[in-house]
């Protein structure tokens, strides 16, 4: 009876220290859309580290453009993802989802790099070969006209 009542006790304790770290946000953004605008913001992020001349070039903030575009204020944004950042397991795989999609978009990027290259070593190829073919051409009439001479030449000899 001694141990079942600390085990209750303990118990009960464990479940009412448990406290919301960070209150759910008065505007509360839906879990796929929050996995939405982090992966927009994601992309940002990379072609801000890959090009940052493009971004500073532009007067607009393209943050703001990626929350306008989901409908959300920078403060709502901020709330919920401290909010969602509150629980680990769940913020994890979240941005594993995202992480996901990048590599997914990064798949179909390559592939359409590789076949963007090998159209153009084709081309290449191909402009080589027609290089090659007209200086051939151009090299002919070399040969005619030095012919040309040596016929000039015989018939000189002969008379």
């Amino acid at each position: 009876m001694k141990n079942c009542l600390i085990i209750l006790l303990v118990l009960f304790l464990s479940v009412s220290c448990k406290k919301e770290v960070v209150k759910q946000p008065a505007k509360l953004i839906e879990k796929e859309k929050m996995i939405d605008i982090m992966y927009d913001l994601s992309l940002l992020e990379a072609m801000r580290y890959q090009h940052q001349e493009l971004i500073d070039s532009t007067e607009t903030n393209p943050t703001k453009f990626i929350l306008k575009k989901y409908k959300v204020d920078s403060l709502q944004f901020a709330q919920n993802n401290m909010y969602y950042a509150a629980d680990y397991e769940n913020y994890k795989d979240m941005f594993d989802e995202v992480g996901k999609r990048l590599a997914k978009v990064q798949r179909a990027t390559d592939s359409i790099v590789k076949i963007e290259d090998k159209k153009a070593a084709k081309e290449a190829k191909k402009k080589k070969k027609e290089v090659l073919k007209d200086s051939i051409k151009k090299a002919e009439p070399v040969i005619k006209s030095i012919d040309s001479l040596k016929k000039a030449k015989r018939k000189q000899l002969r008379k």
